[in-house]
């Protein structure tokens, strides 16, 4: 009887044993992260780091579009030509050698977060999490070597300054003068490094809500509006595509300014769907050109229900927070007048020179209005389209150019 206690120990030791190798392990994982983190954001070029970044995202896209199994087996595109469509994808350019519906859905999900991942805000949103990891660092070595050349003994006795602290002893105005300035400047300079950092963290969380709130919206929208019109489900339940798919990529591909549609004809067969062109207007724009403005409305509006310093830090210290979508005051509302002038001055010319267009035939004055103002603010952002390029206008072309 003596015995069985041994025996019972021994599971329990191998089992701590196994235990503390695992966390050494996890340990030495954590410190090759880190040091490679470090590597990269303290001694590798910003441009080597974005090259580094599209090629593997590109890389791993490309693996997983060859696994993956296209919607038919009558036509396998080449390898060339998936990763051309990976790498299109990652750098959201648009381009592709093979038609869309060729992909299954477990493709279309694959070049989904391909974009997403490639898209300006989210690697912009990345690019803020080096910016923080740098100044991180470069504050506290900063305010190691300012709080060390601090004196806090008296040139020419041996006080200490806890002594002078509890009243034992005093000492003159200007012996004790100049470490008391040096010490409240060490301590308002890592009071302000400290709020810098600070507003760098929570504006990466309101920009990662940004991205959030944008494309659930969309997405749900979209959702919404094939549910309750019977002509744009149907085009959908021909081509073989799922709704829910369908509606993530395609707000997704709008958000990040790739113009990639799940269908071969892009927009031209949802024209007649005014509803899905108005909702997809807003995702245009806010994932370009007017994303600046309304990052710094989005950040107003939480320094009104927050009253939170850091907020109200990022409004008088843009410059500061090296992030270059947060521009100051002026510059928003003069990017936001310049991006509706142009998409104003766009759609006229455009219903001016294409309102009784082949292209358009068929349409009621509504549907040629929605359709020219979604093509207008394509133009200069994603290039999706309800035209035909090849019928409209040289004009009409030479402005597309103009504008892009």
């Amino acid at each position: 009887m003596k015995k069985f206690p041994c025996f019972a120990r021994k599971p329990v030791d191998v089992f701590n044993r196994s235990s503390t190798k695992l966390s050494c392990l996890q340990q030495s994982f954590r410190g090759l992260f880190s040091s490679l983190f470090y590597f990269l954001a303290f001694q590798v070029s910003p441009f080597w780091n974005q090259l580094g970044y599209f090629i593997t995202v590109s890389l791993l896209g490309y693996m997983a579009l060859k696994v993956s199994k296209p919607k038919t087996t009558s036509f396998m595109p080449s390898d060339v030509d998936v990763f051309f469509t990976s790498v299109s994808a990652s750098t959201v350019s648009s381009m592709s050698a093979v038609e869309m519906e060729v992909f299954s859905n477990t493709q279309l999900v694959i070049m989904t977060v391909l974009m997403l991942v490639g898209g300006e805000i989210f690697t912009s949103m990345l690019g803020l999490q080096f910016v923080r990891s740098k100044y991180t660092r470069k504050a506290n070595r900063e305010n190691k070597a300012h709080l060390a050349s601090i004196d806090y003994k008296s040139p020419n006795s041996k006080i200490s300054f806890d002594q002078i602290e509890l009243g034992l002893v005093t000492l003159p105005q200007a012996q004790n003068e100049q470490p008391c300035s040096n010490l409240e400047k060490g301590i308002e300079a890592s009071c302000d490094e400290d709020l810098k950092y600070h507003s760098i963290k929570c504006l990466g969380y309101v920009v990662l809500f940004y991205l959030l709130v944008v494309h659930v919206v969309g997405s749900a929208l979209i959702v919404f509006y094939l549910n309750l019109v019977p002509s744009a489900r149907e085009v959908l339940k021909n081509k073989g595509l799922r709704i829910l798919t369908f509606s993530v990529f395609t707000v997704v591909s709008t958000f990040s300014n790739c113009g990639f549609i799940p269908t071969n004809e892009n927009m031209v067969v949802f024209k007649k769907n005014s509803g899905l062109l108005l909702i997809l207007i807003p995702q245009i724009l806010l994932g370009n050109t007017l994303f600046a403005p309304c990052l710094r409305f989005v950040i107003w509006v939480l320094v009104k229900i927050t009253r939170r310093v850091e907020f109200n830090y990022m409004l008088k210290n843009s410059r500061e927070i090296s992030y270059d979508h947060l521009l100051p005051g002026l510059y928003s509302c003069l990017l936001a007048i310049t991006v509706f002038g142009f998409i104003l001055v766009q759609f006229l010319l455009l219903c001016f020179m294409e309102w009784n267009s082949e292209d358009l035939a068929g349409l009621n004055a509504y549907q040629k209005i929605v359709g020219m103002l979604f093509q207008t603010a394509n133009s200069r952002h994603s290039g999706e389209s309800i035209f035909d390029l090849s019928v409209i206008s040289p004009a009409v072309l030479v402005l597309f150019v103009l504008m892009m």
